[in-house]
């Protein structure tokens, strides 16, 4: 665990985000300038596309986990740029994808792009994403790099994919529900970390301890998403809500509500999430039901333990600015939520 005092909150007004992202700042720059230029196509449609949700107000946080890892382990090359930039465009092709698939009709507090574009333009420039982060990936000259993002991106799309089980299914476990979101959430994270730290050749316990943070992140920040869809907190980061509950998503929020309900909640649950139609009195309803229960504090509950399981991870890396950024971001995923 890291020393309390390194551990601050953002009582100077700045967020631990923007604190990692002004550490890693020349290295942003260049990773924006690269991503902008990659976009690029002769095809017009695909750059318009495409800039419309990676130019939407993104954080960046996990092509910042790159770059700091890369930062953390005194890398001097350039590297590290490309593989920021190819983690942005697989982050930026499962949006559009998952946007596609969820029929959403908000991203980042924006018109969704397929409601603009259309279902099959907006697939199509997620492909090309993809390709361009294998081309920069490549770039690298690195096999082991390209052996964890390439694998990285297998998992988010094996996760979607087991996702699909669990919409309008009551009968989904915790324990299928986080293998999904350590599948189409902390995949990502963890690669992210990993694949800078690797350009670092600074040895497995230093690469092992930064992919266990961007694991345990990618969780706390997915469950920590999964109960905002039931609070107001989520409208303010340009996000609808009640979107998981629209589309009979079966997230912990639910699970646990279901398992604690009495005959007539449950018959509510069966009715809104294995049968439809719903109204948005069933919202309100469910958001009652949710937070009746306790599963929206129990959900955070755990969001913290994976939170603290992240800043643990840190433990054996030097004590830095940067890596005492990277603690506080795990604080501020879940505080995000109050």
């Amino acid at each position: 665990m890291l020393k309390p005092e390194t551990r601050k909150a953002a009582t100077d007004g700045i967020s631990p985000v923007e604190r990692l992202h002004a550490l890693v700042a020349p290295d942003m720059a260049a990773t924006d300038k690269m991503i902008h230029a990659r976009m690029g196509s002769a095809v017009n449609l695909i750059p318009d596309l495409a800039r419309h949700l990676i130019d939407s107000g993104g954080k960046r946080l996990r092509p910042m986990l790159t770059l700091a890892a890369a930062r953390m382990g005194g890398y001097t090359g350039d590297k590290h740029i490309n593989l920021a930039a190819a983690v942005e465009f697989i982050h930026t092709a499962t949006l559009l994808h998952d946007d596609v698939v969820d029929a959403s009709t908000l991203r980042r507090g924006k018109v969704a792009a397929n409601l603009v574009w259309g279902n099959k333009a907006t697939v199509l420039v997620g492909d090309f994403l993809f390709s361009r982060a294998f081309q920069l990936m490549v770039e690298t000259g690195s096999l082991r790099v390209l052996d964890i993002l390439a694998g990285a991106s297998a998992i988010i799309a094996e996760g979607e994919v087991m996702q699909l089980k669990s919409e309008s299914n009551l009968a989904t476990t915790e324990e299928h529900y986080l293998k999904v979101v350590g599948a189409k959430t902390a995949a990502l994270f963890a690669a992210a970390a990993e694949a800078g730290a690797t350009l670092c050749n600074r040895g497995a316990e230093f690469i092992a301890a930064l992919r266990a943070y961007g694991d345990n992140l990618g969780i706390a920040f997915q469950l920590v998403d999964d109960a905002l869809d039931y609070s107001g907190r989520q409208a303010m980061m340009g996000k609808a809500v009640g979107d998981d509950f629209r589309e009979a998503k079966v997230t912990l929020p639910i699970i646990l509500a279901f398992a604690r309900a009495d005959a007539q909640a449950a018959v509510f649950w069966r009715r809104v999430i294995e049968g439809g139609p719903q109204s948005e009195a069933d919202l309100e309803r469910a958001i009652t039901y949710v937070e009746g229960t306790g599963a929206i504090q129990e959900t955070m509950t755990r969001a913290r333990h994976y939170a603290d399981k992240a800043v643990e991870a840190l433990g054996p890396l030097t004590h830095s600015d940067t890596r005492a950024a990277l603690a506080d971001i795990a604080d501020f995923c879940v505080e995000r939520a109050y």
